[in-house]
């Protein structure tokens, strides 16, 4: 029970609450509130991500006030806004201000607040290094201030400065106008003092003798015009000099403005630079394009343009002008919307952005009715679309939009979102055609933009097929043209090098994990197609396993799963150090251990003979793993190459930033691991960090997007200078401009490269390619790069074709396409015809075999959740806890992991669907039987042909409520 102290702190808390929520500097308070545990900073860290400092500021007094309490820790809370640059708030809390001062205070702030924009224009930098050494602003002020004039242009590092000036305690407004006069912002002064200009000088000197100032009050100098160059010619009249060049891209992905513009996106128009109007110039035109500039180019800044040229011309005909943004990554849509679309277009038009992450308080339907731009991920566009058309919900229709842009088209191809948005637009334009024909009225459809660095060369090895893929991409997107520009001549590229690696004849951690393979191979009877740690021995442990659990054989299935983490293990111990490979080979075995261990210690798993072998195998030969682990001469070269770079990079620049690209997720966790525990790093300065993905496709916990968000911001402050990445930060991130990027052991195709080497932006950049021991990177870069070469000749020899010739070829790829989905529609169709009959399905434990129910059995939630809500499944399986707990939905959230009571094999999780508790299936963990025939190979649901019904919440919840009432009267 609280207190009567605890309650007393609460009530004074609540009560300021108002001052408070616009005074606290959350992210400085924060590292300070040590009574709070990491989830719960975690959760403010969010909040103030998603939406902003104030509901940030309003959680954690929530919070705060929540408890529960330890001794202390009021005081604890006032130290933590005292240390974390929030003493006013303090102040509210210990000795309030008068309320004459309050009011005075209140007018400063309202003041900075209203006049904010005019302000923007102001020399930030100079104003806060005056600010911090008259102690107006913390370090930490000054740190992110500083880092967002860096990275995102002065006038948002002002907005920055303004934000954390009016948390600072009376008599902070004098003594700003003070630093305004002695850094010479004269016409900011004036601005907030309501001085004429004419009576300027006569207030300075007033002031200053007032003060008992001792130096000279500043004297006035010329000031150029709002929108004069200081001394630096214009991007047009540099170009036209034959000096053109690309300016340092910016964090927002945009060519940065020349010296002396204003750089603030509430005062400057936009403007582009000659090469990216030129590329623009058949969209302003109403023409469907696709834009292929490299990675920092300014794209989206064109896009941007396009957009309020488009939005500007539709209004002064009269006409409804809608655009939609589509990306292919949750992370861009905030991108987009934070750094490009809003800044530039909030004040004429109204912008909105959708995502998987977003809470919608109403239908995507209506976002679309009462926005003028939206920006949203594929997916929730297709969805909407499908919903039209089904006509089952309130959907949005192609014809609802004037403009769709598409952000990395090139993934506009089988398979993919925008693909299956794009076919639904080619249908109804063929369509449109032959109602065109007949006379009738047709459906108008949006103009098309797509966005790309590298549309590729798909599988191509001849200069042929590679314009035919190229061609297919222009034709699923309907591009009349595709515009590039090349930028060769003037765009910095970054020094590229290759380091390979020369294989060790000694390798006894690797020689041990083989000889338990071979003892595995034995055991089991197996002869393995491929080498040992290679990519071909784990497609054959895939296969064998697939088809022992189709076969029933339990001893096979269980081996070959075993046999890929060794694999797995001996292609990581080439990456990554030894003692991190036998780290994932332990995580494993005691992971399969505790399957083998009842919640209940009444409950006994079976463990068979070739458990107990593959159990004893392992703890065996720990031992001598663990030994060799310790010893650095074993350790792989590869590692020591990366090393030797990362220490160059650092060590010859003065402010390095780097990013570290490898292939897997746990990789990328170790290296980073690996940086941050070796003190040579840590001596040179280096912050590392890592960004994976946010799918949960493999072991590794995903990150998701406000931790990559958070990550990436730290990245850009400074904070961090050094990400170890996964292929996530390839592709249309926000990521500053680096000093260098390197590739461990991981090359994909010509795409990547372009993209991955566009994000070594900064002078002297370099790009560096190192080795691993059967990766066969050297090999894959070199034949990137005639890849990449290649693709430049086919666009070139598309380009040269004539309109006829090109539009000829375009419309055939189109009708060919057309035709392919009527096709796989008929398909389609004839297998729905032959939906099998739900009791004809069995599911059986994919470990040990044991039949589990039939698809009668099963029911759908929201047409994605599978669930066995029979009273006679659930005594066939136990509960665990979710070790790795994270799914919290709007109407249900995942508890515990559920298990075979048998051998414990996983079947899925327990799931909260409102208020009841169902057992949710992944039917990956089964072998599916189908009129007698077994099928082992089911990773989706929607690979079994039967439409299961959906669940009757009323019914179950009624059934659970009569069980209930009949145990209380029993009672």
């Amino acid at each position: 029970m609280a207190s009567e102290a605890d309650e007393g702190h609460e009530h004074l808390i609540d009560g300021v609450r108002y001052k408070l929520k616009g005074i606290i500097a959350v992210d400085q308070v924060l590292p300070y509130l040590h009574f709070l545990d990491q989830e719960r900073k975690d959760q403010i860290k969010q909040k103030l991500i998603t939406d902003g400092d104030r509901a940030a500021a309003d959680l954690l007094i929530d919070t705060v006030i929540k408890g529960p309490h330890e001794k202390g820790w009021f005081r604890a809370f006032i130290d933590a806004l005292s240390h974390g640059g929030s003493e006013l708030a303090a102040d509210y809390l210990t000795k309030p201000p008068r309320p004459e001062e309050e009011a005075e205070n209140d007018m400063y702030v309202e003041l900075i607040r209203l006049l904010a924009p005019s302000l923007a224009g102001m020399k930030t930098t100079v104003v806060c290094e005056l600010c911090f050494s008259d102690e107006l602003l913390t370090a930490d002020d000054k740190e992110r201030i500083l880092a967002e004039t860096n990275n995102y242009g002065n006038g948002r590092g002002a907005q920055e400065l303004l934000k954390r000036i009016i948390r600072r305690r009376p008599p902070w407004f004098s003594e700003f106008l003070q630093v305004l006069l002695r850094a010479e912002e004269r016409a900011v002064y004036c601005e907030l003092t309501g001085t004429p200009p004419g009576e300027l000088q006569i207030a300075i000197a007033f002031i200053f003798f007032f003060l008992g100032k001792d130096e000279e009050p500043p004297s006035p100098k010329h000031e150029p015009a709002q929108n004069e160059p200081a001394g630096e010619e214009s991007p047009q009249a540099k170009e036209s000099n034959g000096i053109q060049e690309i300016q340092e891209e910016s964090a927002d992905g945009s060519a940065s403005a020349a010296v002396g513009e204003p750089s603030s996106p509430e005062k400057a128009e936009i403007s582009l630079w000659d090469y990216q109007m030129e590329v623009a110039k058949p969209a302003l035109e109403g023409k469907n394009i696709i834009i292929c500039l490299p990675t920092g180019s300014g794209k989206t800044r064109v896009a941007v343009y396009i957009t309020k040229e488009h939005l500007d011309l539709r209004r002064a005909e009269g006409k409804l002008g809608k655009v939609v943004v589509l990306v292919n990554k949750v992370p861009l849509v905030e991108q987009h919307y934070a750094k490009e679309f809003t800044p530039y277009l909030k004040h004429s038009y109204k912008v909105e952005r959708v995502s998987g992450d977003s809470q919608l308080k109403i239908s995507f339907a209506k976002i679309v009715q009462r926005n003028d731009i939206i920006i949203c991920t594929a997916q929730i566009l297709e969805n909407y679309l499908e919903r039209a058309t089904s006509g089952v919900d309130e959907g949005v229709k192609l014809s609802d939009l004037s403009l769709m842009i598409i952000d990395e088209c090139h993934h506009t191809q089988k398979g993919e979102a925008y693909n299956h948005i794009m076919m639904r637009y080619l249908k109804q334009k063929h369509k449109n055609k032959k109602l065109k024909k007949e006379q009738k009225e047709i459906v108008p459809l949006p103009q098309i933009l797509g966005l790309t660095a590298s549309p590729g060369v798909g599988r191509a090895a001849r200069l042929e097929k590679a314009k035919e893929h190229i061609l297919q991409i222009c034709a699923n997107l309907d591009a009349s043209q595709i515009m590039t520009r090349s930028l060769r001549d003037f765009k910095r590229e970054p020094r590229k090098s290759i380091q390979t690696v020369e294989d060790k004849k000694q390798d006894p951690f690797g020689d041990v994990i083989k000889r338990i393979m071979h003892e595995i191979h034995r055991h089991a009877e197996l002869n393995p197609t491929g080498d040992l740690g290679t990519q071909v021995y784990e497609q054959w442990s895939v296969q064998k396993e697939r088809q022992a659990a189709k076969e029933g054989d339990r001893k096979v299935r269980v081996c070959a799963e075993y046999l890929r983490q060794y694999n797995n293990g001996l292609i990581l111990r080439n990456t990554i150090r030894m003692h991190d490979a036998l780290s994932l080979l332990n995580n494993y075995y005691e992971e399969q251990y505790k399957k083998k261990s009842a919640p209940d210690e009444e409950q006994n798993i079976q463990i068979t003979d070739t458990e107990r072998f593959l159990f004893n195998l392992f703890k065996e030969n720990k031992k001598e793993l663990e030994i060799l682990a310790k010893n650095p001469e074993y350790e792989n070269e590869s590692l020591s190459k990366l090393r030797t770079e990362i220490l160059k990079e650092f060590s010859s620049r003065k402010q390095a930033r780097g990013i570290i690209f490898t292939k897997t997720r746990h990789s990328a966790i170790t290296l980073n691991q690996w940086i941050e525990e070796n003190p040579k790093f840590d001596d040179i300065g280096i912050k590392p960090a890592y960004v994976i993905g946010g799918g949960d496709q493999s072991d590794v916990k995903p990150m998701t997007a406000a931790e990559q968000k958070d990550v990436l911001k730290k990245f850009s402050t400074g904070e961090v200078n050094l990400l170890v990445a996964t292929t996530v930060a390839e592709e249309g991130l926000d990521i500053p401009a680096c000093n260098f990027v390197i590739r461990y052991g991981h090359v994909t195709n010509e795409i990547a490269m372009i993209q991955s080497q566009g994000r070594g932006r900064a002078e002297d950049s370099t790009y560096t390619v190192v080795d691993v021991k059967n990766s066969g990177v050297a090999e894959k870069e070199c034949v990137n790069e005639h890849r990449e070469d290649m693709m430049h000749k086919a666009i070139e020899k598309i380009k040269a074709l004539s309109q006829a010739d090109y539009d000829k070829q375009i419309t055939e790829y189109q009708l060919q396409a057309i035709m392919e989905i009527r096709v796989r529609q008929n398909r389609q169709k004839k297998k729905v015809m032959k939906n099998v009959n739900p009791a004809a399905v069995k599911f059986s434990c994919r470990h040990c075999n044991k039949q589990v129910c039939t698809g009668e059995d099963i029911s759908i939630i929201e047409d994605m959740h599978r669930v066995n809500a029979t009273v006679d499944f659930r005594k066939l399986f136990i509960q665990r806890e979710n070790s790795s707990l994270q799914e919290r939905l709007v109407d249900y959230e995942t508890n515990g992991i559920i298990a075979c009571k048998d051998c414990g094999q996983p079947w899925g999780s327990m799931m909260m669907f409102r208020g009841i508790e169902l057992p949710c299936l992944l039917v990956k963990n089964f072998v599916v039987n189908i009129n007698t025939e077994n099928i082992s190979k089911c990773s989706k649901w929607s690979d079994i042909p039967v439409k299961f019904p959906a669940f009757d919440y009323n019914e179950y919840a009624s059934r659970v409520i009569e069980i209930d009432s009949d145990d209380e009267e029993t009672n």
